[in-house]
């Protein structure tokens, strides 16, 4: 079965690519005018066991945007994002480049989405449960994806994605259609694409939001060993 998800995930994005090179071609060029920096942005990201890998994504904010405001999370009316990062973000075409992490094996159509290399701490200090999600090639959408996305816990999104495990065990390559078809209509409704309330953003510091966050994640993600 992992023959066949990696057969359809290489053809699927082949032709995704070929398809959406117009697109391609004109974004790169949106993000050149828009703003100084690279077209594309390129972070350290987990993939299956924990091996770091360079993720791909058109850029969406202002250069060095992670040692500003709150870091890795995003808010409504974030000043960091570009006015073509709105729209990009918006319409989830900023993660187009990463079809080519999966040409390259990195990645799969459908799975966890991989979290920043230091975003859960040492890979090694891990509970069993976090550690799961790492036996299997993380995705550009999942179950924890169509199921509210930002809008989850590091908890929920963990539940999730296990789940998914068990269910491709279960019945392959089927939950695969069904989360990609699931996400193209969650694409067009737009939902849930910040990880900060921006409420929150309001009643305390970025930096209080970054650094507590931050230490919540990594603390739980080791709970079960400690």
């Amino acid at each position: 079965m992992n023959f066949i998800k990696k057969c359809i995930d290489v053809l699927l994005s082949f032709i995704a690519i070929i398809i959406s090179s117009p697109f391609f071609l004109l974004i790169a060029i949106a993000v050149k005018l828009d703003s100084k920096g690279p077209v594309l942005f390129r972070q350290n990201r987990l993939t299956k066991n924990g091996k770091v890998f360079t993720m791909y994504k058109f850029r969406t904010m202002i250069e060095n945007a992670e040692q500003l405001g709150t870091g890795l999370f995003n808010y409504a009316n974030d000043f960091r994002v570009t006015k073509v990062g709105k729209f990009l973000r918006k319409s989830s075409l900023d993660e187009l480049p990463q079809l080519l992490n999966i040409l390259k094996g990195d990645m799969s159509i459908v799975g966890p989405r991989p979290p920043v290399s230091y975003e859960l701490g040492n890979y090694e200090e891990l509970c069993d449960e976090y550690k799961k999600r790492f036996t299997v090639l993380p995705g550009i959408t999942g179950l924890a994806q169509i199921s509210g996305r930002n809008e989850l816990s590091w908890d929920e999104k963990i539940k999730y994605d296990n789940q998914y495990i068990d269910l491709f065990k279960k019945i392959g390559i089927l939950i695969d259609f069904k989360i990609i078809i699931l996400t193209v209509v969650n694409v067009f409704k737009m939902k849930d694409i910040y990880e900060v309330k921006e409420n929150d953003i309001e009643t305390i510091s970025v930096k209080e939001i970054t650094k507590e966050t931050a230490k919540a994640v990594i603390a739980k993600a080791r709970s079960s060993r400690d």
